[in-house]
């Protein structure tokens, strides 16, 4: 029998597209920073847009505009809110690194964090 320590856990998302839409700014009441994102990526050809949230982000992320490429490593998350009086929710990723995809040097950041990830299955 498997105990919940046995059990293989893996929440790593990665992707790649354009902002199609400018990068929503909120300042939450604990004083942190929230930037939106709405990426689009294909998928055999198709579009898909995906929401993504970046908690206190490097300055440049809250001036991202409709069509700036993106590199987006993170994980899925479902989070619950209030609107019009009922509980609605809504799945994102919640970034851990967020990247230009011409930049060599964050590329590089982002290989690495997806390769902690996954060398961390094997400990």
């Amino acid at each position: 029998m498997n105990t919940a320590d046995d059990i293989m856990s893996l929440n790593l998302a990665v992707i790649g597209g354009v902002c199609s839409s400018g990068a929503v700014v909120r300042v939450l009441p604990s004083t942190e920073t929230l930037v939106q994102l709405q990426v689009t990526t294909r998928v055999e050809g198709q579009p898909r847009s995906v929401p993504v949230s970046v908690l206190n982000p490097p300055g440049w992320v809250e001036e991202l505009d409709a069509g700036d490429e993106v590199l987006v490593v993170g994980q899925v998350r479902r989070r619950f809110f209030q609107a019009a009086g009922t509980t609605a929710s809504r799945v994102e990723i919640e970034a851990e690194f967020v990247g230009r995809p011409g930049d060599r040097r964050r590329r590089a950041t982002a290989r690495r964090r997806i390769d902690e990830r996954l060398v961390a299955l094997d400990d």
